[in-house]
């Protein structure tokens, strides 16, 4: 009887033991990492062990008892399943919430803002002051020839495919996923009846993108798009060169915001006081506006427009008229 009754005792001990263990245990999986508020920012590297994992967060004052923070990652089946990344984790949260956040990938993302008319290099330079690329690196990406084969674009960069947008990064893309993020959301946008009806307005796929670029960097209120847009129609159904200062422009290699008379008869392939047609490729990265004036471009017969400066455009049908508006609104307002 007196050893049964020790074996009871004993029992009774181990389930007590065990059930205080797994109380303690439950309380510190769903209890606050510290009471005390503070948030980290913590990087995952691609190719981290679990080790690595753990130490990273201890380091960040995110683990407060190692081996019990093991124990639970075994249980949750967590320690093949963590993605790598760069988390926004908080002292408040409890460590199941740590590991579920890692577990499933809720990595820190970056709202990055490409307005419309943005040309490749200046998008280059925003995404490297927001962290997420160097700007040498993806101008040089979306020039590489392979990458451009691949993403089907025929032009020497991937200049005027950057479809403008809001869009959410994180810092594990990099460059080239980056730029084939962005040319996927133009491919998205550009529909099938859009080219079909670039076909109608004798415009290839790559035209029609070049010449929406041109529309875009004119400026000017959206409801004039669509005169801007039938004066470069009209022009290349008659031959005539399109003579666009934003072309200009992109042709002059650190252009220091002065444009002369000199640069509208220097010879680039953007130079269109010079060239016949369309420039080579884009000059920017238009946005939808310009590119459904181009599609629809205004039944006018007009063949010029002038800045009437306050954003405005004052367009014309003959060459007398234009002169008399040059007159008006650019040579009297210098003098």
């Amino acid at each position: 009887m007196n050893g049964m009754k020790w074996i009871k005792i004993i029992a009774v001990i181990c389930i007590a033991v065990v059930s205080l263990s797994c109380m303690i245990f439950c309380n510190y999986a769903g209890s606050p990492i510290d009471f005390k508020y503070r948030e980290f920012t913590v990087e995952i590297p691609r190719g981290s062990t679990f080790s690595a994992t753990v130490d990273i967060l201890e380091g960040a004052g995110l683990i407060s008892h190692k081996r019990k923070f093991y124990l639970l990652a075994l249980l949750m089946d967590a320690p093949e399943h963590i993605k790598p990344g760069e988390y926004d984790l908080c002292s408040s949260m409890t460590p199941v919430a740590v590991l579920n956040k890692l577990v499933q990938g809720k990595i820190k993302g970056y709202f990055v803002f490409i307005p419309e008319g943005f040309t490749l290099r200046r998008i280059a330079s925003r995404l490297e002051n927001a962290g997420l690329a160097d700007r040498e690196k993806f101008v040089g990406l979306a020039s590489d020839s392979s990458l451009l084969s691949v993403l089907g674009i025929k032009g020497e960069s991937a200049e005027g495919y950057l479809f403008p947008d809001t869009y959410r990064f994180d810092k594990l893309m990099r460059e080239e996923r980056i730029i084939r993020f962005m040319v996927k959301q133009f491919r998205k946008r550009i529909t099938p009846d859009m080219l079909e009806r670039a076909d109608e307005v004798h415009l290839t796929p790559d035209e029609l993108v070049t010449l929406a670029s041109i529309i875009e960097k004119e400026g000017g209120p959206n409801e004039e798009r669509a005169l801007i847009s039938a004066v470069f129609h009209n022009r290349l159904k008659k031959g005539m060169r399109l003579q666009s200062d934003p072309t200009v422009i992109y042709g002059i290699k650190d252009f220091d915001g002065n444009l002369r008379r000199s640069d509208l008869r220097k010879k680039t392939p953007y130079n269109t006081y010079t060239i016949k047609g369309l420039p080579p490729g884009p000059i920017c990265n238009p946005g939808m506006e310009a590119i459904k004036a181009t599609l629809y471009p205004a039944s006018v017969d007009f063949l010029y427009f002038v800045s009437k400066n306050d954003g405005s455009h004052q367009f014309s049908s003959n060459l007398k008229d234009h002169n008399a508006a040059v007159l008006k609104y650019q040579i009297k307002r210098r003098k």
